[in-house]
C-alpha cells in the first residue's frame, strides 16, 4: 500500500495528542450519531432515505444524466455497487433508465421528476434539522464549520484514494 509523507508521520509531532484524541473521539461519536439518525431531518421524511440513495440522487441532480460507469467514477465506487444501489431507485420511480442518445446499447441514469421532488423533500427536511442543530450558531460559525468539514472530508477522500478505495460520499469539488 503506497503512503504519502503525511501518512507516515508520527501523529504526535503534528499536534497536541490530547487534542487529537478528542478529535478522533468526536469524529467517532459524530459517525455513530449520524448513522443512528442518518441525519434524516425532521417531520414525516425523517429517516426516510438511506445514505446511498441520497448520495446517488444528489449526484444525478447536480451532475445530470450519466451512465453507470460515469456515476460510479464520480462517486468513487464500483460500477456493480452503483448498479445494485440504483435498482431500487429505478423500481420506485426515483431514477429513470434510458438509452444513450448516441449509443442505444448504453444505459443512462437520470433523476426522474418524482426523484427530484423526493430529493427536495429530504433536502428540505435535512436543512431544517441543520437549522435546528445550529440555531445558536452565528452565520460565520456555520460557514466555518462547513469549510472545515469539507476540508476534512476531502482529506479522508484523498487518503482513501491513495489506499485504492474512495468513499461514496465525497462532496463534489467546488
Amino acid at each position: 500500500m503506497p503512503t504519502t509523507p503525511e501518512m507516515s508521520m508520527d501523529m504526535t509531532t503534528v499536534g497536541d495528542p490530547g487534542l487529537l484524541d478528542t478529535l478522533q473521539h468526536e469524529v467517532a461519536v459524530f459517525a455513530r450519531r449520524a448513522e443512528q439518525t442518518r441525519l434524516g431531518g425532521v417531520g414525516q421524511v425523517r429517516n426516510s432515505m438511506d445514505r446511498a440513495a441520497y448520495l446517488l440522487l444528489n449526484r444525478l441532480d447536480r451532475e445530470g444524466p450519466m451512465g453507470v460507469k460515469a456515476l460510479a467514477a464520480s462517486m468513487g465506487i464500483d460500477s456493480s455497487t452503483v448498479t445494485r444501489q440504483v435498482a431500487p431507485l429505478v423500481d420506485t420511480g426515483l431514477v429513470k433508465r434510458t438509452s444513450h442518445p448516441e449509443d442505444g446499447r448504453a444505459v443512462v441514469l437520470q433523476l426522474s421528476p418524482r426523484g427530484a421532488a423526493r430529493l427536495e423533500e429530504v433536502r428540505s427536511s435535512r436543512r431544517q434539522l441543520m437549522a435546528e442543530l445550529t440555531q445558536d450558531w452565528t452565520p460565520e460559525e456555520r460557514e466555518h464549520f462547513c469549510v472545515l468539514l469539507t476540508r476534512f472530508n476531502r482529506a479522508l477522500s484523498a487518503r482513501m484514494s491513495v489506499q485504492g478505495t474512495a468513499p461514496a460520499d465525497q462532496p463534489p469539488a467546488s
